[in-house]
């Protein structure tokens, strides 16, 4: 697979009702106007659609996109996604969801599995919204 050098090792774990996905505006914006998103630089390199759990998020947002002003975070709802997520981990440790499509082709993330989104801020050096905060329901 595409994404295999970023994985050690895959796992097989039950699939969650939700992952996210973090996404700059520009993204974000070009998802909702063409209804489909093959990701960012890293995600059309390496041939999946990078995503997190809850509980992986904030981790991702610190390692991946400490300074940046422009994020949104997706909840993406895995019933849609057939049976296109593999987790796979870079370290043996961490097992994150990446998604290449129902065929394993590196299929587009449709706009109709995405459940809400929320405008990600950063405030006393840390990530929150009400996705991540558990404050309810955002658009």
């Amino acid at each position: 697979t595409p994404c295999a050098f970023l994985s050690a090792a895959a796992m097989a774990k039950p699939v969650p009702p939700f992952v996210y996905r973090i996404s700059t505006a520009d993204e974000w914006g070009e998802f909702q106007r063409t209804g489909a998103t093959l990701g960012g630089d890293l995600d059309r390199s390496t041939g999946c659609v990078h995503l997190s759990d809850l509980s992986q998020v904030k981790m991702t947002l610190k390692n991946f996109f400490l300074g940046r002003s422009d994020l949104y975070l997706l909840q993406i709802d895995t019933a849609k996604l057939a049976d296109g997520i593999i987790y796979e981990s870079s370290d043996d440790k961490n097992f994150f969801p990446h998604f290449y499509g129902p065929d394993r082709s590196f299929a587009p993330l449709q706009i109709d599995a995405v459940v809400k989104s929320d405008k990600i801020e950063f405030v006393n050096n840390d990530f929150t919204c009400n996705l991540l905060d558990g404050n309810g329901p955002s658009c």
